[in-house]
């Protein structure tokens, strides 16, 4: 079993090596309020989501491939390890910020490319951060669209 503490390092190292705010995680992990050994689900699309972080099943074919693994072995990991979840969670979102431009876009394409289920969800995780206290009100709007510029 992982203990919070532990995952929260997993958590900051998976920040770390994909070089995404662990603040943006942070709102991520709390908005999906998923956890370890979860498969919620089914989504209107078949799919289920995974983990902590509620990782879409329909990642499991490529991870498979990356890890070099059958498509159950890459499903159980995501599930029921958190720190593969944690890292599957960064390295998603470090691909929608550098496919999008901006952290609110990378958050919202996170969840989904619909512009408007996006945008809700982005704002529901930019809620969460700010409701913990990890939003910096005094950096100009444009700051979270174009630093990844």
């Amino acid at each position: 079993m992982l203990t919070a503490q532990a995952l929260a390092a997993c958590l900051m190292l998976a920040s770390n090596t994909y070089q995404v705010p662990p603040a943006i995680m942070i709102g991520i992990m709390q908005v999906e309020g998923g956890h370890i050994g979860q498969a919620a689900g089914p989504n209107f699309n078949g799919t289920y989501d995974l983990g902590p972080m509620q990782v879409n099943t329909r990642w499991v074919p490529q991870l498979a491939k990356l890890w070099h693994v059958n498509e159950r072995t890459a499903h159980v990991w995501l599930r029921d390890d958190g720190c593969v979840n944690v890292h599957v969670a960064a390295w998603i979102l470090k691909q929608k910020i550098a496919e999008t431009g901006s952290y609110y876009r990378g958050i919202a394409y996170y969840h989904s490319a619909t512009p408007g289920e996006g945008s809700r969800y982005a704002n529901r995780v930019v809620s969460a951060m700010d409701h913990k206290g990890l939003v910096k009100h005094d950096a100009p709007l444009h700051y979270y669209e174009y630093a990844q510029r």
